[in-house]
């Protein structure tokens, strides 16, 4: 395995706590939805009983789930996934995207504070460049069809 390894162990188990962080969203509740930024809006829908805040933060657990199995893949520490080149540029393009939109004033609804956006983008920062370097720095190995 190249020497990017590390960066996407490093990757794959922030994604990890991500898509946990997400999961104890939908199990603490309102209060965990405020603290973590998601808005009051998603908030209040948790507290009627609504199901969406709920299915929405499924469905973004589950997608960094799935970054996380694929940051794995790279790794070597289970098996080769498909497309695993396309996947993690595709990862760390989406991640480092929505870091910058940090910058892009209008990209953020009225109830986001500046401290999710913030942190929210520093976390996308972090997680997404450790995927691009990860993956830069083992692009030759990814090629090869013997991974995992």
């Amino acid at each position: 395995m190249g020497s990017g390894r590390p960066w996407l162990l490093a990757a794959a188990w922030m994604s990890v706590a991500a898509s946990l962080l997400h999961v104890g969203c939908i199990l603490g509740g309102p209060d965990w939805y405020r603290f973590f930024g998601a808005g009051e809006e998603m908030a209040r829908a948790a507290e009627r009983g609504s199901l969406v805040p709920a299915m929405v933060t499924a469905v973004i657990a589950a997608i960094i789930a799935g970054w996380a199995a694929y940051g794995f893949s790279a790794a070597g520490a289970i098996r080769r996934l498909p497309l695993i080149r396309t996947a993690l540029i595709a990862i760390a393009t989406v991640l480092l995207v929505r870091s910058a939109l940090a910058f892009v004033p209008h990209a953020w609804g009225p109830n986001q504070t500046l401290a999710f956006i913030f942190w929210t983008s520093f976390a996308c920062f972090v997680l997404g460049g450790s995927f691009a370097l990860g993956t830069l720095l083992s692009w030759a190995n990814l090629s090869k069809r013997n991974l995992g």
